[in-house]
Formats: C-alpha cells, structure tokens, sequence
C-alpha cells in the first residue's frame, strides 16, 4: 500500500490568518472567520481552555502540587496518600485504553510510545534466548547486590570496552545488580543526603516522579536549548557547581527524548567533576544506539566510565542493563557501576527497596555480557536502529515534518509541532487526535522534568513536542505514520474546527500497562 503523502507545504504554517482559496483543498466553514480565529487563538491562553489538558490535569497526581491529588474527592480516601503522577507510557496507555486500545488487540495500533526496542530476531544478530534453566539453588533468594558471576561479568565488560590499559579496574565490588533501571535510580536517590541536585529539560520522565519522592533531593533545573541542539554547556554546568553548590548532577547519555548524546571532550570534563565534590549520575541505557556516519565506525559505543581515573575515588554512577542495548526489557536485570562504598549503600537501600533482581534471570544474563558476544550484538544493532532511523526521518520529510534536532543516538525523533496550526500544534492535542488513528505517541509535556507541576502546561518548553519512538518493527512505524499522514489530510480537507474536542473520558480505574519510557 502507498505512502500518503502530504501537500501542505509552508502554507500549513498559519491558514489559520488566510482565507482559504478555491482549489486549496480547504474546506470553508459556515461560521464567520473571526469566529474562526476567536477559537484557533484561544489555544495559546491557557491549559484549562484545552479538553486535551483538562483530561491531563483530572488524572491522580497530574494537578499542581499544593491542590489536593484526589481521585474523587466525594469517595472515602485513605488518610495521607498523596499521587505522585504517572510516567508518560503509563498515562498515555490508560488514554489509547480509554480509545478502545487492549493488549489482546494491539496488533491494531501502532504504539510509538513506549520505551521499549523490538525484542525479535533481526539481522546479523546473535539468536535470540528462548529458555532459562533454573537449578534448585536458583530458587533462592539471591543476594541484595546481586549474584557475584554476574557482577563480574558486568566489571569485565566494562574493563574490556571503555578501560584497557588504565591502572584502575572495575571489580565485581564496583557492581550492583538492580531489577530495572528505576529500581537503580531509585536506590541510587534513596542513599543521597540533602543536596542541590541538577536536571536538564527535557530529559527522562521518571527523574520527575524520583525528584518529588526522593525530597532530599532538591531539584535545580537547567533548560537545554534547542538552537545548541540541546547540548549541555559544561562551563555553565562548572559555574553552577561553585555558585549554587550542585553536588549531583543527573543525566541521561545518550539522552531520552531528545536523541542527542554527551561525548568526547564534553563527557570527559563532565566525569571530570566527579574528582571535585560533585557526584554525576549518568542514565547510560542507550549507550549501544550510536549511528554513526562511517560504516567502519559501527560497534562504538558511549560510556563515562572511559573518562573515570581511580572507580573507587570518582564519584561517578553508572546505570544500565540489558533492557535497552540487549533487546530484553523484560528480564529486569540490570546494573549501577560506581565506587565500593556506594555499591555498599546500594545493597542496603535495596533491602528495603525492591529486596533483589530475579536469580535465575540473573545466571541466564552472564553469557550475554561476554565480549565477543557483545560486539555481534552492537553491530547488529546499530546498523538495524539507523535504518529505521532514516527511513521514519524520510517519511515525515514527505509530510513536510522535518525534524529540527535528528536523533544520532537512542532510538527517539523529537519531533516539534510549532509549525502546525492550532490547536495540532501542542503535543497533548496531537496525542489525542492520533489516538482516533490507533497510533500512540509521547507528549512532550512529560519530559518537562517539572516536581511541583505547578507551571501553566502551555509554558512549558516541551508543550509543543511529541516524542517518536522507533523501537518498534518497521511495519508498525509505517502504520503510525500513516495515521500522522491521516491527521494532516483530515486538517486539509475539513479544517481546523474538527480538533481539539470530543475526547473520550479516561477509565474510571488505572491502567496496569507498561510502565517503560
């Protein structure tokens, strides 16, 4: 079937201030035009003039904090709860729920929203695991830490990939094993006193809901600027160090959403803060995700740990697993690297956090970690990811939606919407509109790492993104952009007025869906 292709053009960019001509293919409407604009304009008031957000602002934890976070308050509620909102996939799951999505039926949708990379076969990789032996001593709980062959395979590869020839090495006493990355991050957060805590915007979801848990933690937010490709200013990241007293910095490398990547010359001076009193947490999960130009360049990867000089003295932490690069989200095993008397900690906050990843999972990962393996895996990997990549990229070219930043890393497009006429132009909207197509995508609202949810949505620097995931296979990529295509054609043929309206209500209970972004 053909590819719809669109005809917009720049003049899509504002109709919305033209009358539209004969043959434009643009229906008139029946009321006057400065109805019409009255209506487009109120778009860019405020949040409670938009269904789409009001929907946002009525699910538990998603009102500004200081309001009260009830489900109804006219039912009987439990003394002292208190939401702390949901992740984006957990709330967009329970809004394509509300649209008729179910597991038994996503076949029929197209989910570029979630997090998560295919998990089958694709070329040039090593077979994919299909069973998991379990002796009798597996059936044991296994260590807080995490089983000690897993924690070394962990240290070789790391000594292996990013610090051959260097004194200082990683030993399995340097490896904590964690049940997923949020369990890491959550340990991690639990274990660190009062302290100023730098964030970037737009960064990864979760760090929002950890930032309001984990109130030790006093944010200190940072706004990237699209113009410098969202790139961090490391000099500015020094100076706020001395005059605000950052003692964590947190971040995700390659970075979710944006698609960008932290290396070379910046990534070194940024680990280098670690030997000066600043602690730097850095999200590596996409660290395999690196197109790079030259085919002889395929199987490079990025990591903080090649600019780490003594692993027990730097304070930096690592985490990552096998949910990304490896292809295996539902394993849940994964790993923090960082000095011993933090991998000490680690073990203690994860007694009464998450009590330990899966043993058996955990023996089944070792083969997974060795080097060669590794290597077949990374190219396999990148070269499949960076044709999807170019070919999502292609197809929103031909619907005139070029992609200010492209992704050279994870397997996101950032894509903004500015250029769409209202009320398309805001991510929620567009997000609501797409789920009539059965496609869902990421608003962008969600990756404002925001603790007090306090700012007008309509503020936000992400209010006019969506977050495109090309994880998935590529006929599923092909049916969500479909459903864009379809969206601007509905634009074209009908106008405006037909968005931004008629959303269906959310379920009355919360979705147990995916919970990766």
């Amino acid at each position: 079937m053909p590819h719809e292709h669109s005809t917009l053009g720049t003049g899509f960019d504002t109709p919305r201030l033209r009358t539209p001509q004969p043959g434009s293919g643009i229906s008139t409407p029946s009321r006057s035009f400065a109805d019409i604009v009255r209506d487009v304009m109120k778009h860019h008031k405020h949040e409670k003039e938009s269904e789409a957000h009001q929907i946002f602002r009525q699910a538990p934890g998603h009102q500004p904090k200081g309001l009260p976070q009830l489900v109804n308050p006219e039912e009987e509620t439990v003394p002292g709860i208190e939401h702390p909102g949901s992740t984006g996939v957990i709330y967009c799951s329970d809004r394509a729920m509300a649209n008729g999505f179910s597991y038994s039926s996503s076949h029929e949708w197209s989910n570029l929203g979630q997090g998560a990379p295919e998990v089958g076969p694709i070329p040039g990789a090593p077979e994919r695991p299909n069973s998991i032996p379990m002796p009798l001593d597996t059936l044991e709980y296994a260590p807080t830490v995490g089983v000690k062959a897993l924690r070394e395979a962990v240290a070789n590869l790391y000594n292996h990939t990013y610090r051959q020839g260097k004194e200082s090495q990683y030993t399995f006493e340097n490896v904590c094993i964690v049940p997923g990355g949020r369990s890491g991050l959550s340990r991690v957060a639990a274990v660190i006193g009062d302290v100023y805590t730098s964030y970037q915007v737009p960064d990864y979801t979760a760090y929002d809901q950890v930032l309001s848990a984990f109130r030790r933690l006093v944010p200190v937010p940072t706004a990237l600027d699209p113009k410098n490709k969202y790139r961090l200013d490391i000099e500015q990241t020094k100076r706020d160090v001395h005059t605000q007293g950052l003692q964590v910095v947190l971040a995700s490398n390659p970075r979710n959403p944006t698609g960008q990547v932290i290396r070379g010359r910046d990534l070194k001076e940024l680990v280098g803060l670690g030997r000066e009193g600043t602690t730097i947490i850095l999200d590596e999960f996409y660290s395999w995700y690196i197109y790079p130009d030259r085919s002889d360049d395929f199987g490079k990867s990025i990591s903080g740990a090649k600019y780490v000089e003594d692993v027990d003295q730097d304070s930096i932490i690592i985490i990552d697993g096998l949910t990304k690069n490896w292809r295996l989200p539902g394993w849940r095993v994964c790993w923090v690297v960082g000095p011993k008397n933090l991998v000490t900690a680690l073990s203690q906050s994860g007694s009464f956090l998450d009590g330990g990843a899966n043993h058996p999972m955990q023996l089944a990962a070792i083969p997974l970690l060795d080097p060669a393996h590794v290597a077949t895996e990374k190219v396999a990997l990148q070269k499949h990811f960076k044709m999807k990549r170019d070919h999502v990229l292609a197809r929103l070219h031909e619907l005139h939606l070029d992609v200010d930043c492209p992704p050279t890393s994870t397997f996101y497009i950032w894509l903004n919407l500015e250029k769409l006429p209202p009320p398309l132009n805001n991510g929620l909207t567009f997000f609501e509109e797409l789920l009539k197509e059965q496609t869902i995508v990421i608003p962008g609202i969600f990756f404002d790492i925001n603790p007090s949810h306090r700012r007008n949505l309509f503020n936000s620097p992400c209010h006019h993104f969506v977050r495109l995931s090309f994880g998935p296979s590529l006929d599923v990529l092909d049916r969500g952009i479909d459903a864009i295509a379809n969206v601007l054609k509905k634009a074209r043929k009908s106008g405006m007025q037909v968005f931004g309206h008629s959303y269906k209500p959310s379920l009355e209970s919360p979705v147990d869906g995916p919970v990766s972004v």
